[in-house]
């Protein structure tokens, strides 16, 4: 298997063409086609923030569903878009109000097409990825070793907010601890979910949101080859909202 995992988009499109071009993909007919049959994989978290999140959604629903040439698993904010998307009570914030802002503006009908497709690929993608005859697993967040196998809601917790304790910082952001530390599987954990200023890679997992966002770097991480490729971000640059670890 050959695939070119994406970190966290949040909506930053043009970020995604140019990294997909520089992992040597074609746009010729409108979506990214590798001339050697390699595909691409999504950690989730395609929208919020960023200026445009639902040609992210149209672009991966394109890929994933209508061509079968990606893979996608859903994040946190992939989540909340889906409750606000079913009609469920949300808080429109942390970066929703920006996906909103940009659905509201569309006529009823266009509105209507991408709350479909979005709705398609949150509801047919798995909690997970388990690929390679698992040897390789990209989780929104990452998984325990335990846990692979699972999806419990102990797990779809875990996989989508990450080891979190229950209590918040100032910001009130989640207080997570540092699972990746403690991982010692045999399978490669590829994950998102928190910023980090460049690939954290630390037991066989890698973190490959570098805050796109925020700033930073949209990465990609080219498997089984785990070579990384970087696009800098058009974003504003927010320091605070990268993870320092010691």
């Amino acid at each position: 298997m050959k695939i070119d995992i994406i970190g966290d988009i949040h909506g930053c499109y043009n970020e995604v063409v140019e990294l997909t071009l520089k992992l040597g993909y074609s746009w010729s007919d409108g979506i990214p086609t590798h001339p050697e049959g390699r595909i691409l994989g999504f950690v989730g978290d395609l929208t919020d923030r960023g200026p445009q999140s639902l040609k992210v959604i149209d672009l991966v629903w394109r890929l994933v569903l209508e061509k079968k040439q990606a893979y996608y698993t859903p994040g946190n904010h992939c989540n909340k878009l889906y409750r606000y998307f079913l009609g469920n009570k949300v808080q429109i914030s942390h970066g929703l109000e920006t996906t909103v802002e940009e659905y509201e503006d569309l006529d009823k009908k266009e509105q209507q097409i991408i709350r479909r497709k979005f709705i398609e690929l949150y509801e047919s993608a798995p909690l997970y990825l388990v690929l390679d005859q698992q040897r390789l697993i990209i989780a929104h967040a990452g998984i325990r070793q335990d846990y692979i196998g699972r999806t419990d809601k102990k797990v779809k917790t875990f996989v989508l907010y990450g080891d979190i304790t229950g209590e918040k910082h100032p910001d009130g952001s989640p207080v997570r601890r540092d699972w990746a530390i403690h991982y010692h599987g045999e399978s490669c954990i590829v994950y998102g979910h928190t910023p980090v200023k460049k690939p954290r890679i630390v037991n066989n997992t890698y973190n490959i949101d570098t805050g796109a966002v925020f700033g930073g770097k949209l990465t990609a991480l080219r498997y089984p080859e785990m070579e990384v490729f970087s696009v800098p971000s058009t974003m504003p640059y927010v320091e605070e909202k990268f993870k320092q670890f010691d």
